[in-house]
């Protein structure tokens, strides 16, 4: 079973050019703020505190790396939708978002963060088109899906399955996660396992 034995923080950048440079693959996890994304690079590290869990939204404001395993590193983004950050602030994250996103050459995959307990959002479906628009793998990890029943935990992906497709011929790999029971951990790990193998194998 694929597992996170060590987790470090390694720096918090606002440049590719300072980013780190060791040719380590890379996974970026990003999603609407308070969508659960610090909660669930902890649980996949299996610690409590190594993503800084907050309950103001917008916390994370810089590129985070975690070095996993001495092998890969983890990328924590900061979240988009964030309404009450200034226009000049949104505009300066997203701008170094997109410059990480589209000229990262160790990046492999981006993990975009859709929360389950509410209908699909216009600016996780608009974030999900740019990363198309711009050909940068992706795949789909639903959060927070043990706050709801599971009927209607399925009825909001279904939706979200619905709208994606309006603009996609066909669905990316999806995740199912929960982090307070660990749903979704071994299938992550283990993707990200096998995609660490295909970059070694190809480099």
């Amino acid at each position: 079973m694929a597992e996170v034995k060590t987790a470090k923080f390694v720096g918090s950048f606002t440049r590719n050019d300072k980013c780190p440079t060791d040719g380590k693959p890379e996974y970026a996890f990003i999603g609407r703020s308070n969508v659960g994304k610090s909660s669930l690079i902890n649980m996949l590290c299996a610690q409590k505190d190594l993503a800084k869990v907050s309950q103001t939204p917008g916390k994370t404001q810089l590129i985070n790396f975690f070095d996993i395993n001495e092998t890969w590193y983890m990328v924590d983004l900061p979240g988009y939708g964030y309404a009450r950050a200034s226009r000049t602030l949104r505009e300066a994250w997203e701008k170094m978002i997109w410059y990480y996103l589209k000229n990262r050459e160790t990046l492999q995959y981006v993990f975009v963060l859709v929360d389950s307990m509410i209908p699909p959002q216009a600016n996780d479906l608009e974030f999900i088109n740019k990363l198309g628009e711009y050909r940068v793998p992706f795949v789909v990890a639903y959060t927070k899906t043990d706050r709801m029943k599971a009927d209607d935990v399925k009825r909001n992906i279904d939706k979200f399955r619905a709208a994606m497709l309006e603009t996609w011929s066909a669905m990316p790999l999806e995740f199912v996660t929960s982090a307070e029971r660990g749903r979704g951990k071994n299938e992550i790990l283990t993707f990200v396992e096998n995609a660490n193998l295909e970059y070694r194998t190809a480099n």
